[in-house]
């Protein structure tokens, strides 16, 4: 069986709801609202893209839909549900179906929407379809090791920080990054869905 294959049966693309933000599969109707609220340097300072034209971030967006065509990814649009538009995307991806793991990363938001319980309730959501749908035995994610923002989010939700992999990605304008890496596993999900839940709370 192909690796595509299997995570077709193991994962399909699935519209996740939640009180502040809607979870759909990302298509080409998000794309005008992606681009008016993603034409933001600051957005990808510590990603692997770099988009400086609306063109260049429609390609990248086009990307993930052959991604996803391919069975190597599940992306999302995420959908603020107050006014049924597109603030930003988060995908699936690093999918192994025979070990039951896989990644959550390519996650980013509108600078307007961040701090506003979107991101916590997006990784809530995608996290409890990993574990309670999918029965996953892991969820990891990595970041830029000096990307203290992200990597004080990924603390915050209750993530474990598991070390650095040094030299472990070329940026596009040259330098070597190093990425640090935090998981979830299944025994520790109760513990990290009732923290979130009581996050969301307050």
């Amino acid at each position: 069986m192909t690796n595509a294959l299997a995570t077709a049966r193991w994962i399909r693309p699935i519209t996740l709801e939640g009180r502040i933000v809607r979870l759909e599969p990302l298509g080409r109707q998000h794309f005008d609202d992606l681009v008016e609220v993603g034409m933001d340097p600051v957005l990808w300072k510590w990603t692997q893209v770099l988009p400086e034209t609306e063109a260049q971030l429609r390609a990248y967006l086009e990307l993930a839909l052959a991604n996803a065509e391919a069975g190597t990814e599940v992306p999302f649009a995420t959908i603020l549900r107050e006014t049924g538009r597109a603030i930003g995307s988060t995908r699936f991806l690093t999918i192994v179906p025979e070990h039951k793991r896989l990644e959550i990363g390519w996650t980013w938001l509108g600078r307007d929407h961040q701090r506003s319980g979107a991101n916590r309730e997006a990784k809530l959501l995608q996290l409890t379809h990993c574990f309670e749908v999918l029965g996953a035995n892991r969820v990891e994610f990595k970041t830029d090791s000096r990307n203290e923002a992200s990597r004080r989010a990924l603390e915050g939700i209750g993530a474990t920080f598991e070390g650095i992999f040094r030299s472990h990605t070329i940026m596009p304008w040259g330098p070597l990054r190093d990425s640090a890496y935090y998981s979830v596993i299944a025994g520790e999900w109760p513990q990290v869905k009732a923290h979130l839940e009581g996050l969301l709370a307050r």
